[in-house]
């Protein structure tokens, strides 16, 4: 047989790792870069997904308003979103605006942020990877639900699905890792089957990446989320009811079949989360 073809494969395993290794599925919004998207996945219907809402940032180099990141209504006031999309030590709250309601991104009716709360163990050093992903955001007023815009349901503390659930995970991020969503920007959605944490810290432990408690795996199969899709929200159908049980947070690359998406385990931060969205005046 000829030698040609074993050299040509040789060639695209030594080029593969330069599209990048494991990075928050969100980059910072510099030049040539946009926020992570849906791989695998199709156009989502009109309310659909009514709690999935947009974050808007200002990048004060470039002078202009980003939508960088996803985020997920959890009650009138608050939104839940991944930690790594709020750029920092000290963000401000006017530098973070809200799309609630839409398809397609738009920063017109935006909604302004009053809080932002990112989680105490989060480490803006090691960034996603560190785990406790996680960030609150509190609306300056309470929004009204509608055909359009509504909550998602938190889960229990003690709720947990088996291994190859059927879940979907929504957001307007890349649909490949070169590849930006396309006008009109339609939100996408993708069924991702849930990998056990055993499987996914041997598939990450191959690129030394640590898959901690309160992370947890969806995807594979050519199906995940990619840049841009961070802070979107992983939901599950539980007694006929959807609930939230992940916040995308982290990947290697985009939709690779032994390489799920990580995301943050929401039943880990329910405390948290409950003693501040119920605690504030």
């Amino acid at each position: 047989p000829s030698l040609l073809p074993l050299q040509m494969l040789w060639l695209l395993v030594l080029t593969l790792p330069c599209l990048g290794g494991s990075v928050p599925v969100t980059s910072d919004p510099g030049p040539g870069t946009e926020l992570v998207g849906i791989v695998g996945g199709h156009d989502a219907a009109d309310g659909a997904w009514p709690w999935q809402v947009g974050l808007w940032v200002w990048n004060q180099t470039s002078s202009k308003w980003h939508r960088n990141c996803g985020g997920s209504l959890i009650n009138q006031q608050w939104v839940l979103t991944a930690a790594h999309c709020i750029h920092g030590t000290n963000p401000e709250t006017r530098h973070i605006k809200v799309q609630l309601g839409r398809l397609r991104p738009s920063y017109s009716d935006s909604v302004q942020v009053a809080r932002i709360i990112r989680h105490p163990k989060y480490s803006i050093k090691k960034k996603a990877v560190g785990g406790a992903d996680v960030a609150l955001l509190k609306l300056e007023a309470p929004v009204q639900p509608s055909n359009l815009i509504k909550w998602i349901r938190l889960p229990p503390a003690s709720l947990s699905f088996p291994p190859g659930t059927r879940c979907w995970v929504t957001g307007w991020g890349r649909i490949a890792p070169e590849e930006l969503l396309p006008p009109p920007h339609n939100l996408q959605e993708v069924e991702v089957p849930i990998v056990a944490n055993e499987i996914c810290r041997q598939q990450y432990l191959r690129i030394n990446k640590v898959i901690k408690d309160d992370m947890l795996c969806a995807g594979g199969e050519g199906r995940g989320t990619c840049q841009g899709d961070s802070g979107g929200p992983l939901v599950c159908k539980w007694r006929g009811t959807w609930v939230q049980v992940g916040v995308v947070s982290w990947g290697h690359k985009c939709g690779l079949d032994n390489f799920p998406t990580v995301y943050a385990r929401v039943t880990s931060f329910l405390p948290w989360i409950l003693g501040h969205i119920h605690s504030s005046p």
